[in-house]
Formats: structure tokens, sequence, C-alpha cells
């Protein structure tokens, strides 16, 4: 492999990593920076985390497409570079913020600049022969894995000394991979691969349109799509529900968040191939479901410190759920509408991320606000335990697809 292939994997994967810890960094200090800079008890705060975390996923839905399309009439290297420009800045913005305004202008920044997901990968298909990508495009999936656990970290340990003390860390590790880039990183499109600008390819709704004409999808779309309004109870309630319930310090709140992203890649990488063969794809969707199920219902309702040690056993099982869904979505695709397949999931999985906040984070809020009829920290876990359910009501309404002579799913 060359010097300039391996500063350029480099640079891809760091810039993948920067943005999942965006994404994680906020987790345990929302609650008290959402509390000092809006001057809002722990149901205020709540209440207002939806709005942020719709805005985050409502930008990263428009613009994903768009800045994708971007890359292709410009090359990647001008857009992944304007990209951890612009999230050094927006860190800073946020540290600075003296109102929730600045928040909310902040979390619409982190969606835009968070749209380059694509772009990385694409620079990586540029430079990497057809035969090697699926070895490098798991590199993706590990750096995003390695930000969402250095994200949380870095938010726990050092919002002890301050909520907005994690955003100047964000801010000077976008900054120094800006200046990595900006030397070291060169263009991988080449300006004969590269095509116009056109707003009908970047439509984020052109996507979610192509459902109706592809059989056997519609039914498995709604089953993915109340699978990741449940599983987002985590990052949306989890900092707050620690608040609520055990008024947990932002410390502990990072090192669980930590965890929780840990156990998500060993379940993916030790467990779910495994359960898959044995299974087969649809069963470990149903596992994965009712595993899930039992644990959102156990941690409504949980004492602090046993149940929660041993759900940390448990709970990777609820884990198999979105890969294996995802691998039945995927067989519902011929080879020539495999990516058709994949941007109606991530379509589906965008909407569900807009959605979700209003149901999760605004029960939890509920139950936490006087209005309530009595106190309940649990309450948005005892949502996504029904969502869970209805999840698997609806897979048992999917009609199987026969994929060979030997493979139903």
């Amino acid at each position: 492999m060359s010097r300039s292939k391996n500063f350029t994997i480099a640079f891809v994967l760091l810039t993948i990593v920067i943005d999942a810890i965006g994404f994680g960094i906020i987790m345990p200090v929302g609650p008290d920076l959402l509390r000092e800079v809006g001057h809002l008890d722990l149901a205020g705060a709540t209440a207002t985390s939806k709005w942020l975390a719709a805005l985050f996923a409502g930008f990263q839905f428009f613009f994903g497409t768009i800045i994708g399309n971007l890359g292709d009439r410009y090359g990647r290297r001008p857009v992944l570079l304007g990209a951890l420009g612009g999230f050094a800045i927006n860190f800073l913005l946020q540290a600075q913020a003296q109102n929730l305004v600045w928040l909310f202008v902040g979390q619409a920044l982190s969606g835009v600049f968070g749209g380059t997901y694509g772009p990385a990968q694409a620079a990586l298909a540029d430079i990497t022969p057809a035969e090697e990508r699926a070895r490098v495009f798991g590199y993706v999936g590990a750096a995003f894995g390695i930000g969402f656990v250095i994200g949380p970290i870095i938010g726990g340990l050092l919002g002890g000394l301050g909520p907005r003390i994690p955003f100047y860390a964000a801010s000077g590790l976008a900054a120094l991979n800006f200046v990595y880039g900006l030397t070291m990183f060169p263009e991988t499109l080449a300006p004969e691969h590269r095509r116009p600008f056109d707003w009908r390819r970047a439509n984020p709704f052109g996507a979610l349109l192509k459902i109706r004409h592809l059989p056997g999808v519609a039914m498995l779309a709604c089953v993915l799509l109340l699978w990741q309004i449940a599983s987002l109870v985590y990052p949306l309630t989890w900092s707050y529900y620690l608040k609520g319930a055990f008024d947990a310090s932002t410390r502990l709140i990072g090192i669980s968040l930590a965890a929780v992203g840990i156990s998500i890649a060993c379940t993916q990488i030790l467990l779910t191939g495994r359960i898959v063969r044995r299974l087969g794809e649809r069963n470990t969707v149903f596992l994965g479901l009712a595993m899930a199920t039992w644990t959102f219902g156990v941690l409504a309702v949980a004492p602090y410190n046993p149940w929660l040690m041993l759900l940390g056993v448990v709970m990777p099982l609820g884990n198999i759920t979105q890969p294996a869904l995802m691998a039945m979505m995927s067989r519902r695709a011929t080879a020539s509408n495999q990516g058709e397949i994949q941007g109606v999931s991530a379509s589906i999985m965008s909407v569900g991320a807009i959605v979700a906040p209003f149901i999760l984070s605004e029960t939890l809020a509920f139950f936490l606000s006087p209005a309530a009829p009595f106190r309940f920290p649990g309450a948005a876990f005892v949502m996504a335990a029904a969502i869970a359910l209805l999840t698997m009501m609806a897979l048992m309404l999917t009609p199987r697809v026969r994929h060979t002579d030997a493979d139903i799913v």
C-alpha cells in the first residue's frame, strides 16, 4: 500500500471518528448544559432535548444526499475539509453558547457537517480495488464505533470540569484533523469521473418514494422504522434517565454510554454472525427484539446496582436485531437494485431518528415534570418496549420472500 494511500485512509477514518465523537460528546453533558444555558429544570431540559435531536436528524437527512452529490461534482477533498473546518467552528460555537438559540444553531450545523459519511466512504472506494472494499469499509464501521466510545468518555470525564469543556476539546480535535487533511489528504476523485450537480439526485425524499416500486419491501420497511425508533431510546434518553432516576454524575453517564458502545461493537463482531448462521436472519431478528423488549422493561423499573449489572450480560443480545434486519432488507434486492434498497434503508432510519425524540424524549419529559400523575424516570423505556413489541407483530405480518430455493426469509 502506497504512502499516499495510507495517509488518505488514515485521514478519512479520523474524519469518521470525529463525526461520531461529535454525535456522542453531548450526551453526558447535555442535561447539565441545557439546564445551565436555558435555566431549565430536568423535565424542561429533557423536553428541549427532543427538539435538538430532531433538528440534528432532520438536517442530516436533508443534507446527506446534497453533500454526497457535491462530492461527486467538486471532489471529496473540499467536502471533507469543509466539514472538518465547520465542525471545529461549530463545537467552539456551542462551547460559548449563551442561550438556547446558540445550541439550536449548533445542532443544525452538526447535522449538516455530519452528512460526510457518504463522501468519506466514496473517497475510500476511489482509491481501493473492488475486491478490497469490503475489508476497508469494515474499518469505517470500526472507526464510527471507536468515535462513539470516545465521545461519551470525553463528555463524561471532561464534563466534570464544566459542561462546556468537552466542546473545546472536540473543536481542537477537528481543527487538528483539518490541518492534517490540508497537508496530507490528496483529491481522490479524478476530474473525468465527476458529474454535474443535479437537484433531482440530491432529493432526500427520492429514496422513500421508491418503496412502492420495490416488491416485498414496504412491510419490512415498517419493521425497520419501528425498530429504529425503539432502539434510539439509549442515545436520546439515557443521560436524562440516569439523572432523573439516580442523579448520576456526568462521569458515570459517559462511562456507561461508552460501555454501551463497546457492548454493541463486541456483539456485532463476536455474536451476530454466529447467531444468524445458527437461527437464520428472521429468527435472529425475533430473538433480538425479544431480548430488547425484556431489557427495556427491566430498565424501566430496575434498582440501580444489581439489575444494571445483570443487564450488562444480556443487553448485547438486543444488538443483533439491526444487522439481521438490514440483511433481510438486502435480500429483497436484486443485483441491479441493491444500492436502491440501501438508500431506502438509510432514508427510513433517518425518518425514525426525526420521529423518535417526539415519542421517547417527550414521554420521559412528561413523567419528570410536575404535571405527571407520578414521577417515573423509566417511562421512555416502557414506551420503547411497547414499540419493540409492535415491531415483532409487524415482523410476523411481513411475508416471507424466497431468495433461493433453499433460503426463505
